[in-house]
């Protein structure tokens, strides 16, 4: 069983692994005996998390191509070979129709699909080289359960842009198969600093309600979906969204 769900000495790289979903996966790899690499634009915030959990902290705001070539730099000047990548890194944006910015979309398409597209493409060499012929290497996108559905708030970017990732990563499955397995998470309701609204007193008793499971997602489920992603287990998976939300995309 270790050999087949064990992680331990891969080198992972987990963008936006300050806080959040990218927290959750970044500790779950380092306790489970991974080289944690984590990398955001705050650097003090970074730098903070990666003394608590173990990591690397290599600061990037990946929303640009030069934050994305200065992470790989960086990550290749420490481990010739990476064997999993976590493209997390993500923006958000919320607004009435009428008001809803140009900035917005720009800010959120270049954060959550241009950024993971990038970086992808900077660390192809590392990934390759890391690929053994039963252990191919991994990257692991997060998308989100919005990507399926109309969400309940005006966000019009996000779930657009989710909806992106998840057909870039069949697209990059089957373009990087057999040395590298895309696959995609996507998140219900999980706490972090975007879905902290969610959160408050009243609220979350209100949208748990509608989660088969009735209740938001824990660090556990998180970390354990992107750690079987990556491990012998599933060196036969490529191309797949996987929703880990508590059922609540069966209720539409």
């Amino acid at each position: 069983m270790n050999d087949l769900f064990g992680v331990a000495d891969k080198v992972v790289v987990v963008t936006g692994g300050s806080r959040g979903i990218g927290r959750m996966i970044a500790t779950g790899f380092a306790e489970a005996g991974a080289r944690v690499y984590i990398s955001s634009r705050k650097a003090e915030e970074l730098q903070a998390t990666a003394d608590e959990i173990g990591a690397v902290a290599i600061p990037a705001d990946l929303s640009t191509s030069e934050g994305c070539r200065s992470l790989a730099a960086a990550v290749t000047e420490r481990e010739p070979a990476v064997h999993v990548l976590v493209n997390n890194a993500g923006a958000a944006w919320g607004a009435p129709l009428e008001e809803y910015p140009e900035s917005a979309w720009d800010k959120v398409l270049a954060t959550n699909v241009k950024g993971p597209f990038l970086l992808t493409q900077a660390l192809l060499g590392p990934l390759r080289a890391a690929a053994q012929p039963d252990d191919p290497a991994r990257v692991i996108m997060i998308g989100s359960i919005e990507g399926f559905a109309v969400p309940l708030w005006t966000n019009y970017a996000y779930p657009a842009s989710k909806a992106a990732v998840h057909q870039m990563t069949r697209h990059l499955a089957a373009d990087l198969a057999p040395d590298v397995t895309v696959n995609a998470i996507a998140p219900g309701l999980f706490p972090s600093k975007m879905t902290a609204f969610a959160f408050q007193p009243g609220a979350e008793e209100e949208i748990v309600k509608h989660i088969p499971m009735h209740r938001a997602g824990r660090p556990s489920d998180m970390a354990g979906v992107a750690m079987f992603l990556a491990s012998a287990a599933a060196s036969y998976v490529t191309g797949a969204v996987l929703p880990v939300d508590g059922g609540r995309t069966l209720r539409g």
